[in-house]
């Protein structure tokens, strides 16, 4: 049976994943706390992917290595960039990229040293199956989420993007970062701190990965004020939601 790895990038998002599971049991490796459990048939792994890319590159590596997981579906929130790119959208990543490596001039910028390349790809059959599961619950999104929250957040008509997401090791939040980013790397979607990284690993070791990321903020000095409750009633709801119509269509 394949293996799953269900990975969230905060809190929230994976207690909202571990409620949807029975049976999951606790193990502890590196210092972080796995999963193992089923849902809907599925043999999966959670777990919380850490903050920044070193973390997430290093719990990319136990999942594959100690758990013996075979794909990995990564949830999580991200700045948007692109424009149309709103709060309560989802962004579907097709392609990855680390927006601050730099070698230069040693390589082109942004180019990992050691690959000629400075774009990683999404697993194509995995992050079709994960788009059509975030289509889906977007269209149900009102009866989930109810009125209340849809108007507090101003969310009409969420969309599902599909294109490149951006990682880096900081936390882009005003106007100003926000146009380099989009000057420097027009085609990006939206900015996060580990996709790029799981991306890599996968990429290594020939493991399929999907990510999905709810456009929490438009990463500029507008940025949402009330995280935590867009987090809380709005996020996790996304993430789990995802996961569990991912993994009963397939």
């Amino acid at each position: 049976m394949t293996i799953t790895a269900i990975v969230s990038a905060l809190h929230e998002e994976l207690a909202a994943v571990l409620d949807l599971m029975p049976d999951e049991q606790q193990q502890t490796v590196g210092g972080r706390a796995f999963w193992r459990g089923h849902l809907h048939g599925h043999d999966v792994v959670a777990v919380l992917s850490g903050i920044g890319k070193v973390a997430a590159a290093t719990t990319a590596a136990a999942l594959i290595e100690r758990f013996g997981v075979q794909r990995i579906v990564f949830t999580g929130v991200a700045g948007g960039l692109a424009p149309g790119v709103n709060v309560g959208d989802v962004v579907v990543a097709r392609h990855f990229l680390q927006h601050d490596m730099d070698a230069s001039p040693l390589f082109p910028r942004h180019e990992v040293p050691g690959y000629g390349r400075s774009r990683f790809d999404a697993d194509a059959g995995l992050s079709a199956r994960l788009a059509l599961a975030s289509e889906q619950v977007l269209r149900e999104l009102p009866a989930r989420l109810g009125a209340g929250v849809m108007q507090a957040f101003k969310l009409e008509a969420p969309r599902c993007h599909q294109g490149l997401l951006i990682s880096g090791d900081r936390f882009v939040s005003s106007t100003a970062e926000s146009l380099t980013l989009r000057e420097a790397l027009p085609e990006a979607l939206a900015v996060e701190m580990e996709g790029a990284a799981f991306a890599q690993v996968c990429h290594d070791y020939g493991v399929p990965l999907a990510v999905v990321r709810t456009i929490s903020d438009r990463a500029d000095d507008a940025a949402h004020v009330d995280f935590p409750r867009f987090l809380r009633e709005v996020a996790s709801r996304y993430s789990a939601a995802v996961i569990e119509t991912l993994l009963r269509e397939t």
